[in-house]
């Protein structure tokens, strides 16, 4: 591992033979979870809304996504240290790990 000028961590393990991204490592700690809501109990106790929703991998927390104003669900990794969120949206699916800082 090495960093960039702003001294931000790069992942700089090679890509595969067809071209994706290495496995996260940290999927193998997710387990299947319920999310606890349907909504950020964050924002909506501060008022405000979200553009979009996430929930943990680890323990099903619900959170607004970083495309939100409050970025509730990078907050809950940073107290947590669960590394690994998924989009809760009723389209295609993604993941999101927050150590590695890319989709998995």
């Amino acid at each position: 591992m090495t960093s960039d000028e702003s001294g931000a961590a790069l992942d700089l393990r090679p890509v595969s033979l067809n071209g994706s991204a290495p496995r996260c490592e940290h999927l193998d700690a997710c387990i299947p979870v319920t999310p606890r809501s349907s909504t950020c109990a964050e924002c909506l106790s501060a008022g405000e809304n979200w553009i979009g929703l996430m929930v943990c991998l680890t323990c099903g927390w619900v959170a607004c996504s970083d495309d939100s104003s409050g970025r509730h669900a990078v907050a809950h990794y940073e107290e947590t240290d669960h590394p690994v969120a998924g989009a809760l949206c009723s389209g295609p699916t993604w993941r999101w790990c927050y150590v590695h800082r890319r989709a998995v």
